[in-house]
């Protein structure tokens, strides 16, 4: 005999909602699900991995989320909820996202033929392309969240005038290491793409390779600066680096 799904739990001072999800995970959704809430989601990520909550396998934050998997057999649903409902107590909740485990600074080539959008999206932005580039590789960036395709990250974010909404058509592909830029967010494809975001750099770094020790470079938290540089050079780097991390560099906990 089947079972309906428990209902989520009640808003938590009006913070966040929770939700059961499958058989062995919880989802904790922050803000009303219409619009995304990165920073709340680092910051929670964070708080619950200091937990060492037992049973706890797997946190997974998203742009609006983090989605907890756990051991039945080591914890209950309920158990974990309480867990989580205790986190979120003003008392505990964390005001600022933790400092980030791994710092990285990415080649990357802007505009011309490697990023054909960026006069555009600087337009939009109501400022220079000089000052656009300037805007790119002096603003602290953060690894939102992994998504849409394996290994990939969402970046930000950018200044409030960088909050250009997605083009109306798609672009029909951008190639991988393709930097695009929307709604104060940045993408760095992992794989051969169309998009519907403006495509403003190019890098040889690779978030995603199955052949590395580490497919997946980049985790959410990590801090990125990107390094310019000019086409030339991410040829080069393209060509010359059997781990596909284009000459990316990281520094901070493994």
């Amino acid at each position: 005999m089947s079972t309906a799904p428990p209902p989520p739990a009640p808003a938590i001072k009006d913070a966040a909602n929770i939700f059961a999800l499958g058989q062995d995970a919880v989802l904790i959704r922050f803000g009303n699900g219409q619009t995304s809430n990165p920073e709340k989601a680092l910051q929670f990520m964070g708080l619950l991995t200091a937990a060492h909550i037992a049973g706890v396998i797997e946190i997974a934050p998203s742009l609006a989320s983090v989605q907890i998997r756990f051991a039945p057999d080591r914890i209950t649903r309920a158990a974990v909820i309480t867990a989580l409902q205790t986190l979120l107590q003003p008392t505990t909740a964390p005001q600022t996202p933790p400092p980030p485990n791994r710092r990285w600074t990415i080649p990357v080539a802007f505009g011309g033929p490697s990023g054909p959008q960026l006069t555009e999206a600087a337009t939009l932005a109501g400022i220079t392309v000089a000052r656009a580039v300037a805007d790119l590789t002096h603003t602290p960036l953060t690894v939102l969240a992994i998504g849409f395709a394996p290994g990939q990250p969402y970046l930000g974010h950018l200044p409030e005038n960088w909050g250009m909404p997605r083009q109306s058509a798609l672009t029909p592909n951008v190639p991988a290491g393709a930097i695009v830029v929307a709604i104060r967010q940045i993408v760095l494809f992992a794989n051969p793409s169309p998009t519907g975001w403006r495509w403003i750099g190019q890098s040889a770094f690779l978030p995603f390779d199955p052949n590395r020790r580490d497919p997946f470079a980049l985790r959410p938290g990590d801090s990125i600066h990107f390094a310019p540089v000019d086409a030339t050079t991410i040829d080069t780097l393209r060509a010359n680096d059997p781990n596909g991390l284009g000459g990316a560099t990281w520094e901070g906990a493994k």
